[in-house]
């Protein structure tokens, strides 16, 4: 089948059996280190082991990013099909671990969300309407201009790069500035420290989520959605409005 004619489908369901999958392997980690359920502080894993974590987070970015490379026409299109297959990726992920594990408790449950280049923590609630968010600017993108795939202004990048930035930062700053405390930038990326780190990094208890300077990003993206699609609508709103003076006239 050939993937441009009916692409929704086929990237849909493939973030949905990612999704799945990434729940079971969520299911087989907790069964080894949390049997009694997930809960801060975290329990230490082996160097290697967290490696190896590391390496499956990897692989799961470079499969999202294949299938925004294979399905888009364009830059700008590769890059809506990859946020709209993470965005359903991880919606679907905690849908499957709710089923599988009667998990999250309730959208503001504590979750370590990514490991790369740091470790992202943070209410469920946050990706999900990170995901929300990435599914409507694809949209928006993919289905910018009849059959071809919007180009996103500079000022509208400028936006979406910055109101991401922010939200990082808002997932990163509390574990950072926890292991700030006690080690320096260069014994942190010292790879001698990694069983002091982890050991060290298994005592964080989550406290406070900046929920104003989450927002914050997520205003500068949805501003930056909101820009793309009335520029890619104008002509439609402007005729719609020529038509409604010709009635009133009538």
């Amino acid at each position: 089948m050939n993937i441009h004619r009916n692409p929704w489908v086929t990237v849909t369901l493939f973030a949905i059996a990612m999704g799945l999958l990434e729940a079971i392997v969520v299911v087989y980690l907790r069964e080894l280190y949390y049997p009694e359920g997930f809960a801060f502080p975290l329990k230490a894993m082996k160097p290697g082991i967290a490696g190896i974590e590391l390496l499956r987070e990897l692989a799961t970015l470079v499969m999202l990013i294949t299938v925004g490379v294979i399905t888009g026409k364009t830059a700008t299109g590769r890059f809506a099909w990859f946020i709209y297959s993470f965005a359903v990726w991880d919606l679907l992920y905690y849908v499957f671990l709710k089923v599988l594990l009667g998990w999250p408790d309730s959208f503001f449950t504590w979750d370590i969300l990514f490991l790369i280049p740091v470790t992202w923590v943070g209410p469920v609630l946050g990706p999900i309407i990170n995901s929300l968010s990435m599914i409507v600017l694809a949209v928006i993108i993919i289905r910018g201009n009849t059959n071809r795939e919007l180009s996103l202004s500079s000022f509208e990048w400028i936006l979406l790069v910055s109101g991401s930035l922010i939200i990082f930062l808002a997932y990163t700053k509390e574990y950072t500035s926890f292991m700030l405390s006690k080690f320096t930038i260069d014994a942190l990326l010292n790879p001698s420290n990694s069983k002091e780190l982890l050991t060290f990094a298994t005592s964080f208890i989550p406290i406070r989520f900046d929920w104003v300077l989450f927002l914050a990003g997520v205003l500068l993206q949805w501003l930056a959605m909101c820009s793309a699609f009335l520029r890619t609508h104008s002509g439609f709103i402007e005729v719609r409005s020529k038509r409604s003076e010709i009635r009133g006239q009538k």
